[in-house]
């Protein structure tokens, strides 16, 4: 491991410290680390340095909203080939959780995903994607994926 030093002005410190204790980190090196992987992930996505990834989609809806059960239902059969499983939850009488689990190219599970969130009806919409890296299929099995290395 190398041993960086930064310095930072007082109210940065204490905003720091406060996140560490609110998340619960051991350390200020492991929360600053932890950072450092998320906004290194973030450009790897934006700048087109993974290819394939793993991704969660949540979204509450309103299932009484017209037709909006159905064009959900049927996008995610429309992209079967991203689409590795859904969760559905009854939160009361009128709204759902969803939670769809995608496979593929960051491009093409990037493009479903706020297909599914831009839905007329959908609301409280969240996307995550991991940038993985893939192995062939071998022996007629699925593809192996790896998580990119944290640097």
């Amino acid at each position: 491991m190398r041993r960086i030093t930064i310095s930072v002005e007082e109210s940065l410190a204490e905003q720091f410290d406060k996140l560490i204790e609110t998340r619960g980190y051991a350390n200020r090196s492991e929360a600053f680390r932890d950072l450092l992987r998320n906004h290194i992930e973030s450009e790897r996505k934006s700048h087109g340095g993974a290819l394939h990834c793993i991704a969660t989609v949540s979204y509450i809806y309103n299932h009484h909203e017209r037709e909006l059960s159905s064009r959900l239902a049927s996008a995610q059969h429309d992209h079967h080939d991203l689409c590795v499983t859904t969760t559905h939850v009854h939160l009361d009488h009128d709204n759902c959780l969803e939670t769809v689990v995608l496979r593929g190219r960051v491009n093409a599970v990037s493009a479903f995903a706020d297909s599914l969130v831009a839905q007329s009806g959908v609301r409280h919409g969240n996307i995550h994607i991991v940038p993985v890296q893939r192995e062939a299929a071998t022996g007629g099995r699925h593809p192996h994926v790896h998580l990119m290395p944290r640097t």
